[in-house]
């Protein structure tokens, strides 16, 4: 009894594997034969008139390979462009960008997925807008199912139906499309002649409508990018001129080489670039940027040190002379710099702060210029907690206030000085190391920013770090909205001449020294 149970189960066991194995075999062969189905009589022969010499019919194969074909055809269609002419190449083109566009709407990336709708949208094609109708339903990234949307309006913008034009009008106003201001400026033309007909007039208007609404966000749009780049030099002016209010405001001394040493700043975030690339990895490159950070501050605060020991400890007490001394030392680093690195050096950005953020429509915000935003905020926060939260920051403000009561207290008051140039340098390369994500490198990069920086340090107030913070984030911001306006130039004269006007009414800047230590 046993005996034949246990062959009873045997058996079931090798119908069972049998089974499974037949049912394998089987789907293999479906599979392979859906894989291998030939296209339809009707696309087959779009598929040989795509290489007919006769006027039209190579433009109606590829209208029917578009409209009733799918991406599977893609393989008969790339061999075929592989050993085409150019002027076959060309006739194909479209059917593989739509089929391609098609399946990439499915991409897992959601910048392929947009950049697929957006061409879909440039093609012109009514084919593609259930394609796209139906990928926006599914679509959870939020500018990628924009892009979807935009895309189907503008494809039903130029169909023949009248009442689905108003519609897509009207929807491509609300959304601020600026991809559509030209189709909807062709309609308002259209309606606008004498002989257009009453559904043309009544589209021209919606079109009109649209359009000013479009126009009326676009102000607001570029208004939040003008003052989004504002506020992104306003951060490389202030961690500039944070150093330079340490040297001047609290040192008493005008550095007229502190745009150079800013430009060291740059030039050692070069260095380090060429290094990475020609003694570490290739899969290492996008470290240098992190690594020219410390590298940039040291090499500034090192020459800064230098520059302190060998010029301006001679001077101190000596405005005048200071001002002319270091002028020319700047003079000196620029042709120096021109001489071993020449007149332009590019900087690639490392591909972690490529690309942006977009928060509204038409308004992006680059990755790089974030970056230096959080970089500035950072540099506020420490110099505030080596200020005013440490020993070093108290001895230096001591010797600030009064220089010989330090000095009986034991203080170093030379030290001290070196120490704070040093660190002043120091700001103003990690200020060029943040500029070169955003500029060229040259040697006179620091003449752009040095007039700036001092305006900055004195309508701010000497010394005084909220004042700094304040003045950098005015002039910053004043400069990038008068540019389109006045231009470079005399957006600068501008600013310098309230900057004038502002110190005749307040001599001492936003933030005056009060108390027993105030002048007068």
């Amino acid at each position: 009894m046993d005996e034949s149970h246990h062959r009873m189960k045997r058996l079931i066991g090798i119908g069972v594997c049998v089974a499974y194995l037949g049912w394998f075999v089987l789907g293999s062969v479906v599979a392979e034969a859906q894989t291998n189905v030939s296209p339809s009589p009707p696309l087959e022969q779009a598929l040989a008139d795509l290489s007919s010499e006769v006027d039209g019919t190579r433009e109606q194969a590829v209208r029917l390979l578009i409209e009733q074909g799918d991406g599977a055809l893609l393989p008969r269609l790339e061999e075929l462009r592989a050993n085409a002419d150019r002027s076959l190449r060309m006739a194909i083109k479209p059917v593989i960008d739509t089929w391609r566009n098609h399946a990439n709407l499915a991409s897992p990336d959601a910048d392929t997925r947009r950049t697929a709708a957006t061409d879909l949208g440039m093609s012109g094609r009514p084919a593609a807008i259930p394609w796209l109708q139906a990928a926006a339903a599914n679509e959870s990234h939020r500018w990628a199912r924009y892009a979807m949307e935009e895309s189907a309006l503008l494809l039903q913008l130029a169909s023949d139906n009248p009442a689905a034009q108003q519609q897509a009008a009207v929807k491509l106003g609300e959304m601020r499309s600026q991809n559509a201001v030209p189709a909807l400026q062709a309609l308002v033309q259209a309606g606008g002649g004498e002989s257009a007909t009453a559904e043309q007039k009544a589209l021209a208007q919606r079109a009109t409508a649209a359009i000013e609404r479009i126009e009326s966000w676009n102000v607001w749009s570029s208004t939040i990018e003008t003052l989004f780049r504002g506020i992104s030099l306003s951060s490389i002016l202030l961690i500039m001129s944070l150093g330079l209010a340490i040297v001047f405001g609290l040192m008493g001394v005008i550095n007229m080489a502190h745009g150079e040493l800013m430009m060291i700043g740059a030039y050692a975030t070069f260095v380090m670039q060429e290094c990475f690339k020609l003694y570490a990895p290739e899969s290492w490159f996008d470290s240098y940027y992190l690594a020219a950070l410390p590298a940039a501050f040291l090499a500034s605060a090192l020459f800064g040190l230098i520059l302190e020991a060998t010029v301006i400890r001679f001077l101190y007490g000596r405005p005048l002379e200071t001002m002319l001394a270091t002028w020319g030392v700047s003079l000196i680093l620029i042709q120096g710099a021109r001489m071993y690195f020449g007149d332009l050096t590019a900087i690639t950005a490392p591909s972690w702060l490529n690309g942006g953020a977009q928060v509204l429509v038409g308004v992006f915000l680059p990755f790089n210029r974030l970056f230096i935003i959080g970089l500035s905020i950072l540099s506020v926060m420490g110099i505030y907690a080596l200020l005013f939260r440490s020993r070093i920051g108290l001895r230096v403000r001591a010797v600030t206030q009064n220089r010989s009561m330090s000095a009986c207290l034991g203080i170093l008051t030379r030290k001290v000085d070196a120490y704070t140039f040093a660190f002043g340098s120091g700001l103003a390369g990690i200020a060029g190391w943040a500029l070169t994500l955003v500029g060229n490198v040259e040697p006179g990069l620091g003449q752009n920013y040095i007039v700036d920086s001092f305006m900055v340090v004195v309508t701010g107030g000497v010394g005084k770090l909220a004042g700094t913070i304040i003045a950098s984030l005015g002039i910053g911001g004043l400069n990038k909205l008068m540019e389109p306006s006045f231009g470079a130039v005399y957006g600068k004269v501008l600013i310098l001449v309230l900057v004038i006007l502002f110190l005749q009414r307040r001599p001492s800047g936003l933030f005056a020294v009060k108390g027993r230590h105030a002048e007068g």
